[in-house]
């Protein structure tokens, strides 16, 4: 029986993928559920599973783009599983042999005439002109002789230094890169963004995790880290201004009472925004455990679309990777995104004093058609007041409830 493999809907709204590699060879066995492809949404990179056992015939090559329902290839069921030394032998049958009657031609060398490394009579006057000797240079004309772009490539213009490496590489975007760069020409195109700064001082959250960390990671077993500190921040930040937590339909503004924190991560196929659902509800450990399991499938590749729908506001660590300071772009159709950045010493006045402490600068990108200055301003700085103060803003003056310990 000859099975169809037919693309899956990855998701709703996807009409189509891109096939980007395929893992099995035309003519092999595989196994039910054996992955047999990977493809490409506008959204992310999916594992293709064969529906069937059975020898395998390709339908689609590498970078084509199919529509969901469409045949990518067959699997003929009634074939049987090769047995050891079998699956190899059969592989190798599909080589054809030479003929017996015919000898194999040996590879003729590039043949050599006077003409080779002989300069055209326009590559000769570059060559004069630049005072280049012809035997130093590679002919790519007619039995090696030299042609005039030759001569124009031996001789780089004025000022360019000689000797170094002019090579260049051509690779095709992938789907899901394809689409992040239209929805982030979309976002600048499509919405008054703008971006107000701020910087917070560390220090409280810095001694918050000296003394609790390992203790928290032996109860909970995972890592008392930043980003519960700023998704806590956030989700106050939010309730505080519920114009951030909002986004614009046709010429309607839509409120959200919960926060779906999209969380930027860097993925084998470049960044992907999996969804932290009802942040408002989780605790410290809640936060740390969801964001681990998040980063962990966006890192082996397993995160799904739903995983990565939705969201109501974004949270960037571009720290993680040394930036100091950036604009980020709003995920759209949210209103808002917070950048987070590496925490440096720097000298600052406390008390009248200066001392040194751990900064981080902060930026909030925001469209400034649903939230004014005010708010922006207002809700940046709400962030900066809670990560100085989290014990009592985070944690309700009491660490140990709040970290369950």
């Amino acid at each position: 029986m000859i099975l169809e493999m037919k693309v899956p809907s990855p998701g709703e709204s996807i009409t189509e993928v891109e096939i980007a590699e395929w893992l099995v060879q035309d003519g092999d066995y595989v196994e039910k559920d054996q992955a047999i492809a990977e493809v490409d949404s506008d959204k992310a990179t999916l594992e293709l599973p064969a529906e069937e056992s059975g020898t395998i015939t390709l339908k689609a090559e590498e970078g084509d783009a199919v529509a969901v329902g469409e045949v990518v290839c067959l699997i003929d069921t009634s074939a049987e599983k090769p047995k050891g030394d079998a699956a190899r032998a059969a592989k190798e049958e599909v080589k054809e042999e030479p003929k017996k009657e015919e000898s194999a031609k040996p590879i003729e060398a590039k043949k050599k005439t006077y003409a080779s490394g002989t300069p055209s009579p326009a590559a000769k006057k570059i060559l004069d002109e630049k005072g280049v000797v012809p035997a130093t240079v590679s002919g790519t004309g007619r039995d090696g002789r030299i042609t005039k772009e030759d001569a124009v490539k031996a001789v780089p213009s004025m000022g360019t230094p000689t000797g170094g490496n002019r090579g260049e590489s051509r690779s095709k975007l992938s789907m899901l890169r394809r689409k992040v760069a239209e929805r982030l020409v979309s976002a600048k195109n499509e919405t008054a963004m703008l971006t107000t700064f701020n910087e917070a001082d560390m220090s409280a959250i810095f001694a918050l995790r000296k003394e609790y960390k390992e203790t928290f990671k032996e109860k909970h077993g995972v890592s008392l880290g930043f980003m519960s500190f700023f998704t806590k921040a956030v989700i106050r930040a939010l309730q505080m201004y519920p114009a951030v937590n909002s986004m614009i339909d046709g010429k309607e503004m839509i409120s959200y009472d919960f926060c779906d924190i999209s969380i930027a991560v860097s993925g084998p196929k470049g960044l992907m925004v999996p969804v932290i659902r009802n942040a408002e509800n989780l605790t410290f450990r809640g936060v740390e455990a969801e964001v681990k399991r998040l980063a962990i499938r966006a890192r082996d590749g397993e995160i799904t679309v739903d995983e990565m729908t939705g969201g109501t506001f974004t949270i960037s660590n571009g720290g993680v990777f040394g930036s100091m300071l950036s604009t980020p772009i709003i995920n759209p159709p949210q209103s808002g995104i917070l950048g987070m950045h590496n925490i440096i010493e720097r000298p600052i006045v406390k008390d009248g004093q200066i001392v040194a402490a751990p900064m981080m600068y902060l930026a909030l990108s925001y469209d400034h058609r649903i939230i004014d200055g005010k708010e922006s301003v207002g809700f940046l700085v709400a962030i900066k007041e809670a990560l100085e103060n989290p014990e009592e803003l985070l944690m309700d003056s009491n660490v140990e409830k709040a970290l369950e310990l």
